[in-house]
Parts: structure tokens; C-alpha cells; sequence
């Protein structure tokens, strides 16, 4: 293309979303955890605040070790990816959220609206699902690691938590 400048531009631009789409991720990532731990499905760990500061601490604390040895240790390549494709599974699994409870619970209390139900969900869930087909099958892999890893959390952690109690 002969302009060099650009694919600094690009680089850069590049860099930054990536960061700000880690550091939502992170915060994010740092409630749910909380509200994991307050369901029993972490240890109680997860569901304590800071007395003063009244945020989750260790939840901070042990997102931001594992974000920066994840980011130091793997390629920005595979880290996008996996931003990505968990950012889209999500997004496939609120639009699905949206056409079940519609059906379900027609006369629920609404704190947000969307138009044209079912359409603008399939809609969505269409466009997500083609993104998320054109990533490597190696980022679907450690997608299908992780949910494996959250399903075996949710099963059997309540089943650890009960043989303490006994």
C-alpha cells in the first residue's frame, strides 16, 4: 500500500481496544465472581468485600494475577481470540435469554426493551454464531475448556460444599 505509518496507526489502535476489552472483561469477570462465591459455588472467599473500600479484594486481586500471567505468558493473537469468542458466546446466549423469557414470562417486569422479538435476537444470534465460526478451531477448543471447567464448578461444588457441612 506504500504508507508504513498506517500499520503503526493500526498496531496501536489494535493495542488499545484490546486493552480496554480486557480491562471490561476484568471488572466484569470480577463480579461474577463475587456473586459465584455468594451462591456457594466458590469458596467463601469470593463473596467477601474489603471493610472499608466494600469491593472484593481477593476477587481483584486473583483476576488481575491471572490476567497478567495470561497476558505475559500467551500470544496477543490468542488472547483476542479468546476475548472474542467468549464475548460472543455470551452474546449468543443473552439473545437466546431474551426469545426464552419472552415466551416463559410474557407478563414480567422489563428493565430494558427489545424491539422485534424474536427477530432482532435470531438476528443476533446469527451474526455472533458467524463470527464466531470464522475464528481458528483451536480458539472453539479452549472456548469448550473453559465451559467445561465452569460446568464441572457448577455441578460439583455444591456437592463439596454439603460433605463439609455433614
Amino acid at each position: 500500500m506504500g504508507l508504513p505509518w498506517l500499520s503503526w496507526v493500526i498496531k496501536l489502535g489494535i493495542i488499545a481496544a484490546l486493552s480496554s476489552v480486557i480491562l471490561v472483561t476484568m471488572l466484569g469477570q470480577i463480579r461474577i465472581f463475587f456473586s459465584m462465591g455468594k451462591d456457594g459455588l466458590l469458596p467463601p472467599l469470593f463473596s467477601r468485600v474489603h471493610s472499608r473500600r466494600r469491593t472484593p479484594l481477593a476477587n481483584t486481586v486473583l483476576t488481575g494475577l491471572f490476567v497478567a500471567c495470561s497476558g505475559a505468558l500467551l500470544p496477543l493473537g490468542i488472547l483476542g481470540e479468546l476475548a472474542s469468542i467468549g464475548t460472543l458466546f455470551v452474546f449468543v446466549l443473552v439473545c437466546a435469554g431474551v426469545m426464552i423469557l419472552r415466551k416463559t414470562e410474557p407478563n414480567a417486569t422489563r428493565s430494558f426493551r427489545t424491539p422485534w422479538v424474536p427477530t432482532v435476537p435470531i438476528l443476533g444470534i446469527l451474526g455472533a454464531l458467524y463470527l464466531i465460526f470464522s475464528l481458528p478451531r483451536g480458539t472453539w477448543w479452549r472456548l469448550l475448556i473453559w465451559i467445561l471447567i465452569g460446568t464441572g464448578l457448577y455441578l460439583f461444588r455444591p456437592l463439596l460444599s454439603r460433605s463439609k457441612t455433614r
